[in-house]
This record gives C-alpha cells, structure tokens and sequence, in this order.
C-alpha cells in the first residue's frame, strides 16, 4: 500500500492496517452503535470469521488514501453530526498513526439502532 524507503531500510503499511486504526477510532466515537458489511455476502462472511476491520474498506491508488466506513447509528442522536464526528476521527487517529494525509473519509450510514432502555 504505502512504501516509504530511509536510509535503514523500507517501510510498508498494509490497507488491513489502516483499517483496524480506523475501525478502533470509529468504534469509540459518540453515536456509533455498530459497524456493518457493505452487503449481505461480506455480512455472512464475518458471522464466520471475526474481523477487526469488519465494516471499513481502505482503497489505495497510488497517491490517495480514500475510507469507506459503514456503520450503524443511535436512534435519536443527529445523524449528520455524528456522521462527521466519526469522519473526523478517523481521519485524526489515522493520520496521526501514519504521519500521512487521508484523501477522503466516506461515511456510509446502513441503519439505526435503538439502544436497550433498562
């Protein structure tokens, strides 16, 4: 994905790896209840195999990192606000670990989800 040659040596930063950054940063962000598949065969997928990028699609071509994030937001709260709080976040958090700039952070809201009322 991203190579980086110093004078030590290369370093490489695999999508999978961005992907479980942004994926941690999205799950502690205010509003997200969830994260989703993008379809229902990727849903299928993951009931029978745990991923931690489960819900995030990092695209790399050769200059931009663009982040295709799905997620599934509290009932009630604003979706729009919460929808960039999460952009945001991840565009923060990612940046920061990798000490490059993300192209785009794409929020894909697949359903709402009331939270349990004890």
């Amino acid at each position: 994905m991203s190579d980086e040659t110093t004078p030590i040596g290369s370093i490489h930063i695999s999508p999978r790896a961005i992907a479980t950054i942004a994926y941690h940063a999205a799950r502690q962000s205010y509003g997200i209840v969830g994260l989703t598949s993008k379809n229902l065969v990727s849903g299928l997928a993951h009931v029978l195999v745990k991923d931690p990028t489960h819900g995030i699609e990092v695209h790399y071509d050769g200059q931009h990192i663009t982040i295709d994030v799905y997620v599934v937001v509290e009932y009630g709260t604003n979706v729009k606000s919460v929808a960039s709080s999460v952009s945001s976040t991840i565009r923060y958090q990612v940046e920061k670990a990798l000490g490059m700039p993300i192209h785009e952070v794409n929020i894909h809201v697949q359903g709402l989800r009331i939270s349990d009322l004890d």
